[in-house]
């Protein structure tokens, strides 16, 4: 793989909390115009390397490279020309309950001069077209949505703007097989239309077989195994063994809360 094939290189990051080790030597590559997914056991540090690739976490030691260009320490203007690359679905929606949906889905847009209210309400209904729901939802609010219909405003957000880099987590979680293949079909379509590079995190291994272009497993920090997703079934790693085939045996230990009576 080249430097110019890569999108986003992370080296040898490091990040400790109260002297913790959560991010340990942790090492990616993201190939331009891929969709990459993360998985790994509860507490591997995933959603710490997404916000940490974002600089909402400065990591200890370490190197991050997007499109080739340092990406650590930037401020000011610089920094918001950065974050204006990616579009982040978070793992809970992070709607606004006190917002419309358009405003929800174009609130970043409404931050920028020349964008008026209308035009970013027009945005927002085409993005809630492009995941499937109804333009006249623009003026609901987020209690008025279901669960699936509120994971879909929160693609549209991640949408809009049409951002090159997508980071998404767990945009399945809580939602039914059915409205999970759903998200499944939204995520490779609009990936694909706008031919942007993606990372998911998912504890749904049917989403991670659906979307990937490749799987990379992460474990007490670090990346362990990573590999075309049509290898991750196939591989004798003993950790992606046993977290693929939900294995309770196995060098990943979980913690086991003490009762008492």
């Amino acid at each position: 793989m080249t430097q110019a094939n890569l999108k986003i290189r992370v080296r040898e990051l490091n990040k400790s909390f109260s002297g913790k080790r959560a991010l340990d030597k942790m090492s990616l590559d993201v190939r331009d115009g891929e969709i990459l997914t993360l998985i790994g056991p509860s507490g591997a540090g995933k959603s710490l390397l997404l916000k940490t690739i974002l600089g909402l976490v400065k990591a200890d030691s370490g190197g991050i490279l997007v499109n080739g260009e340092d990406a650590r320490d930037l401020s000011g203007e610089e920094y918001d020309t950065y974050l204006n690359q990616f579009g982040v679905s978070y793992q809970r929606s992070g709607l606004f309950d006190g917002l419309p949906v358009w405003e929800n889905i174009g609130f970043r847009l409404l931050q920028l001069p020349g964008n008026t209210r209308k035009i970013v309400r027009d945005l927002a209904a085409d993005k809630l077209r492009a995941v499937g729901l109804s333009a006249d939802l623009v003026d609901h609010f987020p209690s008025e949505l279901s669960g699936g219909m509120q994971k879909r405003v929160g693609i549209a957000r991640a949408l809009v703007g049409e951002p090159s880099i997508l980071f998404l987590d767990e945009p399945t979680a809580g939602l039914d097989p059915i409205m999970s293949n759903v998200i499944n079909e939204l995520i490779v379509r609009n990936v694909r239309e706008l031919g942007s590079t993606a990372i998911v995190i998912t504890s749904n291994l049917v989403t991670a077989r659906f979307v990937s272009d490749r799987i990379a497993m992460m474990h007490e920090g670090r990346q362990i195994w990573c590999g075309d997703t049509d290898e991750v079934s196939q591989t004798d790693d003993p950790y992606v063994y046993q977290f693929w085939h939900k294995k309770k045996d196995g060098p990943i230990r979980m913690p086991v809360a003490s009762m008492t009576v």
